[in-house]
């Protein structure tokens, strides 16, 4: 076994407390506010380096919704050292691979590669983050693909446009209620004075966090980031985002009209941060609805009264409280009505009855089992380093998450099952099938 899975696994069975010591990361912050995490280990020749920015769909405003996302594409299209494709193809000829992602609360860049091209990662990082090719012809082809993608996985995908209309009629004045890959009009409209603008604030070295883990010398690692990223100036930070959402003191319905075989139904209750102590029983909720075939909403929607063919439940881990979340997609012949009144049926039980101890730790086991598996390589540890310091406000959470889940009982999951899982803090999005010749004649 890996050695270090195997620390991890002996930690959290026997309960011990994990801590930055114990796996080896260090933290850092160069002058210009760029904070650097650093997790040395030589299990693997292989190092993995993250760039987490602190820009995504909360950080926008209507007019450029989806310019994160937007910008996500843009990063690999060259700066002023690397041409277009460069990027790409010295990541690749090194043996190792790239990608990104675009969230609610930040955006993200990975590379994992062999050690050896470790400098010429951070020369093509440095220079991306200080001179972005930021053009006409960069902004036009990724909007241009960006649009395409939008159509293709949200327009014409019926379980993403549900989503999407669920998160617009739950929210008012939080930014959630903004798609990440943003309104069509939106990406359309966003003009290369957004897009530098953007840049110039949110990309900058004191909105962002550098994460590397694996097979490198740390000492070594501190004096090519001192060389490469400490001469890029910081900016102006960005304004605070507000929470400003109000209190829901009423149901919300939406009706949503596509070609699709079968109904659905999509519902939400407003959730907690992150941050929040109530998360944690929240997420364990979910995790007891809808995990494995012996879970709550599976045995009873899909064994035992044959209503649906698939049910899930999940529950946000934003900055800002989220959404808890259950879907159901109906068997032929069957519908929503009957699905929702077992699925309120359900969270009735829990809220007068509570749940099982039994019920509880299985929850605690996958939720624990599921953090293990992250910690297993250096992309997985490298993504947590930097989801917790830029969701949670510090890295160190991940440290004692499992004691935070552990912590949670079962009159904790019925407290919060009262408290958040209400009729008037719900919103259901209903899926009504269409046939194509149907959608064609109300346009």
């Amino acid at each position: 076994m890996n050695r270090f899975v195997f620390v991890c696994l002996f930690l959290s069975i026997a309960g011990a407390t994990m801590d930055a010591q114990t796996l080896n990361v260090t933290e850092h912050i160069l002058k210009n506010g760029l904070k650097i995490i650093l997790q040395e280990d030589h299990t693997v020749p292989s190092v993995c380096y993250y760039t987490f920015f602190k820009a995504g769909g909360r950080t926008e405003r209507p007019g450029i919704t989806g310019i994160s996302h937007l910008f996500e594409h843009m990063m690999f299209n060259g700066s002023a050292k690397y041409a277009p494709m460069m990027f790409d193809r010295i990541i690749e000829s090194g043996g190792g691979y790239s990608n990104g992602s675009t969230w609610n609360d930040f955006t993200n860049y990975w590379e994992e590669f062999n050690p050896d091209i470790l400098e010429t990662i951070l020369d093509m990082e440095a220079d991306r983050m200080r001179a972005l090719r930021v053009d006409a012809a960069n902004l036009e082809q990724e909007r241009g693909i960006v649009m395409e993608e939008r159509r293709l996985s949200v327009d014409n995908n019926v379980t993403a446009k549900m989503y999407e209309e669920l998160y617009a009629a739950a929210f008012v004045a939080s930014m959630y209620h903004f798609p990440v890959i943003g309104w069509m009009k939106d990406i359309e409209n966003i003009t290369l004075d957004d897009a530098k603008k953007y840049y110039r604030t949110f990309y900058a070295p004191n909105n962002a966090v550098v994460i590397i883990t694996g097979d490198f010398n740390s000492d070594r690692v501190m004096e090519l980031m001192e060389k490469k990223f400490g001469d890029i100036p910081s900016q102006e930070p960005p304004q605070r985002v507000i929470d400003a959402e109000p209190p829901q003191e009423g149901e919300k319905r939406v009706e949503l009209h596509k070609v699709a075989e079968l109904p659905a139904v999509a519902i939400a209750y407003k959730g907690a941060a992150a941050t929040d102590s109530d998360f944690y029983a929240l997420d364990l909720l979910a995790t007891i609805l809808s995990r494995g075939e012996s879970s709550r909403l599976y045995r009873t929607l899909i064994y035992e009264k044959q209503l649906v063919a698939d049910v899930s439940a999940s529950n946000d881990e934003f900055i800002d409280p989220g959404l808890f979340i259950i879907y159901a997609q109906m068997r032929p012949g069957k519908t929503t009505s009957e699905a929702e009144k077992e699925i309120y049926s359900i969270i009735a039980d829990i809220q007068q009855n509570g749940v099982s101890e039994t019920e509880l730790q299985k929850a605690k086991n996958a939720v624990q089992a599921d953090y293990v598996r992250r910690l297993e390589t250096n992309q997985g540890r490298g993504f947590l380093l930097g989801f917790y310091e830029v969701v949670h406000g510090d890295y160190h959470v991940m440290f004692d998450v499992l004691n935070s889940y552990n912590a949670v009982t079962r009159a904790d999951v019925q407290r919060v099952a009262k408290k958040y899982l209400t009729d008037r803090n719900r919103t259901v999005v209903t899926l009504f099938p269409e046939k194509p010749e149907e959608t064609a004649a109300t346009h």
